[in-house]
């Protein structure tokens, strides 16, 4: 019998879309991001909040991959920074986000490129080729966001606005499911 999921099928709750993550490629991941539509509430059990920052709430981390569930509160944002290498997909859970892209000029020097806007089951992608990111979200309220990461990222180049210099900064999170 074979037991091995049907690629072309859209996971239907957590699970499925973990399941998918683990057994498929890469290559799978922007199809899989762009296909769920998961009602807010199977996040409750990974959601936890701080009025004073973004919470990073660790949903699966794996040599292949990482799931993040980013819980916001109305004006929380990153600060601008990279992904050290690898890709990253954000879908909006709840809530609008802008996300502002930046990239260094031939002198290093740190430019505006352009922003967008994503609402509730929108994705965006970004890899270090394209730049560097923030997000912020822009609603009046709570919001939440899935991040998934192809391989995990333990660090990320931060930049530091009064310095006008990046500095890398070790990543961790505020839970973990597991």
């Amino acid at each position: 019998m074979n037991t091995k999921r049907d690629p072309a099928k859209v996971p239907q709750d957590l699970d499925d879309l973990i399941s998918a993550l683990s057994e498929g490629e890469r290559t799978t991941y922007n199809h899989l991001m762009h296909a769920i539509k998961f009602a807010p509430s199977i996040f409750e059990s990974y959601t936890s909040w701080s009025e004073s920052c973004y919470t990073r709430n660790c949903i699966v981390d794996t040599e292949k991959y990482e799931l993040i569930l980013i819980c916001w509160c109305a004006g929380h944002s990153t600060p601008i920074h990279d992904h050290d290498g690898e890709e990253c997909w954000v879908k909006v859970i709840t809530g609008v986000f802008k996300e502002t892209i930046y990239k260094e000029n031939d002198t290093g020097v740190l430019q505006f490129e352009k922003t967008g806007v994503s609402k509730t089951n929108e994705v965006t992608y970004m890899k270090d080729f394209m730049g560097f990111h923030s997000l912020e979200n822009i609603s009046n309220q709570k919001s939440m966001s899935l991040h998934l990461y192809a391989k995990p990222i333990r660090k990320c180049r931060v930049f530091d606005a009064a310095s006008k210099t990046f500095a890398d900064k070790e990543l961790g999170y505020d839970t973990r499911a597991f």
